[in-house]
């Protein structure tokens, strides 16, 4: 009996997992959280993005809609920003009947105490207020992430340092079900965590969102970007230009680490705000500026490939076919390597 069911390793590049739930179009937070470092990542990696809309059901299952019509919106960001579908496979998650079903076959290896538990999914049933009402599909979405990830034989999965305990129970189950088979059939992932942190939405609250009426979106108008920056966060007890100012906490300072190339200048920057004599105007028309030179483009290639979304879809759906291969082979694997009844 051999010791792995895995494919022999070849000289391939590493297979990234990653992706978006279609609930709204993205953002900068997005952008500097990962959009960025998926374009990157596409160059050296063998990069899978996932528009997970099963997933994205979880807690949208009354508004199905939503998700639909957002599946365009979030592959059109992508391709805006300059994901290469010829490198990065974009896929759409109902599309994938193999993850589904490892997704079934992995809850009889997982406790309802287990994922409650987990402090990500304890975090977000808080946050949106479920109590004891929850979905059982959201309480059991790192079960379906688990087959996501080994679903494409992915070993590096970037994520926020907030979803790091998905991945941990990610690999859980794969160990689970290479002692059940007593052979290695699944590989263990990694958490790639980006050195930035979330970005805080431009009133200061932690999260950045539509539905806060706190996100600059990668489409926004020039006047919808000045808009929102004039409405950024700085230090409530700076009063006058003369007046020392806090820069921890300060949304302008916050985003112009994220975005400003110029890292000296915007070290010297809070120097001078911490001492006084800096206005919160001239930073902010700082990075009003930094800001519309990045989104004007990613906003014109959006309006374009907007306009034939037959192309968009189409691109969606060649990748969603190959996708279906690559999980199916896993899920034949998975049930192969447990010793599961089949009919052919």
């Amino acid at each position: 009996m051999p010791d792995s069911l895995l494919p022999p390793a070849a000289t391939v590049k590493p297979v990234i997992l990653t992706g978006d739930r279609p609930t709204g179009p993205l953002h900068i937070g997005h952008y500097a959280g990962s959009l960025r470092n998926r374009v990157a990542l596409q160059k050296t990696h063998r990069q899978f993005l996932l528009v997970a809309d099963t997933q994205a059901l979880t807690d949208n299952a009354r508004d199905p809609d939503k998700v639909r019509r957002n599946v365009l919106e979030v592959a059109l960001d992508y391709l805006a920003v300059g994901i290469d579908p010829v490198e990065t496979t974009i896929c759409l998650q109902s599309g994938l009947p193999a993850l589904a079903e490892l997704t079934l076959l992995y809850l009889n290896y997982v406790t309802v105490a287990r994922l409650e538990r987990n402090p990500t999914i304890k975090d977000e049933i808080a946050q949106r207020g479920f109590g004891r009402d929850i979905p059982a599909g959201f309480l059991c979405y790192p079960v379906a992430q688990a087959a996501d990830i080994t679903g494409f034989d992915a070993t590096l999965v970037p994520v926020g340092e907030d979803q790091a305990p998905l991945i941990e129970q990610t690999n859980e189950v794969v160990r689970r079900i290479n002692h059940q088979a007593g052979r290695e059939l699944l590989l263990e992932a990694t958490a790639l965590i980006p050195e930035a942190g979330r970005l805080p939405g431009v009133d200061g609250k932690a999260k950045m969102s539509k539905s806060q009426g706190n996100a600059i979106h990668l489409g926004a108008s020039p006047e919808e970007i000045s808009e929102a920056v004039k409405r950024m966060y700085t230090d409530p007890q700076h009063l006058k230009v003369s007046d020392p100012g806090r820069v921890e906490g300060n949304v302008v300072f916050t985003y112009l680490d994220a975005f400003d190339p110029d890292k000296a200048a915007v070290a010297a920057l809070k120097e001078q705000y911490r001492q006084g004599g800096l206005g919160d105007v001239s930073l902010k028309h700082r990075i009003d500026g930094i800001l519309q030179e990045l989104i004007g483009p990613i906003r014109e290639r959006r309006r374009q490939l907007a306009g034939d979304p037959a192309y968009v879809l189409g691109l969606l759906k060649a990748g969603t076919e190959a996708a279906r291969e690559r999980t199916q082979g896993v899920l034949d694997r998975v049930r192969s390597g447990l010793g599961l009844f089949t009919l052919a």
